[in-house]
């Protein structure tokens, strides 16, 4: 029983760099980063994120996938991947990089699920950085 990752920005490049932080907290978490146009550029795809998706799923144990996301089109694009997909996912309302560790962390509790996970990634709206 696991509950997988997905980051989804529109920079490849930032999807990477907040899934190799989060991965510092992860333990055995899948976590995918998924971002860009597919040709390089700034955007996202949703045939991209549903393959994220599939990726931090893994197998038919899984509990399912917390989406985090940038900016307005990666949600709206999120939300076609997981219509898309045979995954049970939901997007947490969370900033994108707090809420990814904050994710990871709880993905870690050998009792999480879908729910506490998203909880504890938007749970990173409160956190003051001053």
């Amino acid at each position: 029983m696991t509950v997988g990752l997905v980051v989804v920005s529109h920079s490849e490049r930032a999807a990477e760099g907040i899934v190799e932080i989060a991965a510092e907290m992860a333990g055995e978490t899948r976590i995918e980063a998924v971002g860009g146009d597919g040709r390089g550029g700034i955007g996202t795809v949703p045939d991209e994120i549903e393959g994220a998706l599939a990726a931090a799923a893994g197998d038919e144990d899984g509990d399912g996938v917390v989406v985090l996301v940038d900016l307005g089109s990666a949600v709206m694009n999120a939300e076609v991947a997981i219509d898309l997909a045979d995954v049970d996912a939901v997007i947490a309302d969370a900033p994108v990089l707090e809420g990814a560790v904050n994710a990871a962390v709880a993905a870690t509790d050998p009792n999480a699920t879908l729910e506490s996970v998203r909880e504890q990634a938007e749970a990173a709206a409160e956190i003051s950085k001053v």
